[in-house]
């Protein structure tokens, strides 16, 4: 914990863009933001290795009040970030170890990690130690790609396989929302593991029941994964692969709420956004919806 530490940046320059006179101090602090900018298998458009600055440096920008709560929640439970994890694409399992450790040694110390990517391949490396911590674990999954390929161009690792690799470990359960693209060579895993992967269909939203979608997370821990292209392209062009027909913002805030109420999320990630020269709309959306998440998870709105 002390190498971490000595890696916290100047509350200042970390999310939120804090004074020293609002932040908490690291021991105090019950959330720690994770930078960690792994871009190795991205398939389409490139960039990721650039969002946790760019999510950062929006996130000064965020309004502190949030009026769904009439308060400025992060002085309820205290942020505080890392610097930007030097990561060598060259090795992903070597860095979904080396984020695994981080995750691994926060938990430990009762902190809240929110883990800003980078590639969605991040992912089963930031939840290992959740899932060691938490036997009876769900996943609350945003995107528009299912993920469920066994690797991809070569890549057991890829981030369109990043939900398989989570699902290798045999027990845990995850509700897939807005899912858009998906490959014919996924489907035989689909089906062959129904009682484990929901899947909400985007095309299907103008019918979707939260309720029912946020039931297998209740009374379960929660970890939520956030690839930014679940929202629509429109939202969110700054992203590898952006999709049409995707979630718009009202969307997805329906459904962390519920599932912040129903649950408890006890971790997350936000990842691949791409950032987009001159164009700042994107990296806001993905700052305010760290934020959102933070505030769902810690407080509970008037």
């Amino acid at each position: 914990m002390q190498d971490l530490k000595s890696r916290v940046l100047p509350s200042e320059e970390g999310f939120l863009g804090l004074s020293p006179e609002d932040a908490m101090p690291f021991e105090e602090a019950k959330v720690v933001i994770v930078p960690f900018g792994l871009e190795a298998s991205v398939s389409y458009g490139g960039g990721t290795s650039k969002g946790p600055a760019a999510l950062i440096e929006a996130s000064h920008q965020v309004e502190l009040f949030d009026e769904e709560f009439w308060t400025e929640p992060f002085r309820e439970y205290g942020v505080t970030t890392l610097t930007d994890e030097a990561v060598d694409g060259s090795d992903i399992p070597a860095a979904l170890d080396q984020l695994a450790a981080i995750n691994s040694t926060l938990l430990a110390a009762g902190k809240f990690p929110l883990v800003v990517g980078g590639e969605h391949s991040i992912t089963p490396g930031a939840i290992r130690p959740f899932l060691e911590k938490y036997p009876d674990l769900a996943i609350l999954h945003f995107d528009a790609h299912a993920d469920l390929r066994d690797g991809y161009e070569g890549e057991h690792y890829s981030h369109a396989a990043a939900i398989r690799r989570v699902l290798d470990h045999p027990t845990v359960p995850i509700v897939s929302v807005g899912i858009r693209n998906i490959s014919a060579e996924e489907i035989p895993f689909l089906e062959e593991n129904r009682d484990r992967i929901q899947i909400h269909w985007a095309y299907q939203k103008d019918t979707w029941d939260v309720e029912e979608i946020v039931r297998p997370l209740k009374g379960r821990p929660i970890y939520l994964t956030f690839d930014l292209d679940g929202f629509d392209s429109s939202l969110m062009p700054a992203t590898g692969t952006p999709e049409p027909g995707g979630l718009f913002w009202d969307d997805a805030l329906k459904i962390i709420r519920r599932a912040a109420v129903v649950g408890n999320i006890v971790g997350a990630d936000v990842n691949e956004l791409a950032p987009m020269e001159s164009f700042h709309a994107p990296d806001f959306l993905a700052a305010k919806l760290v934020y959102k998440i933070l505030n769902h998870t810690f407080c509970d709105p008037v």
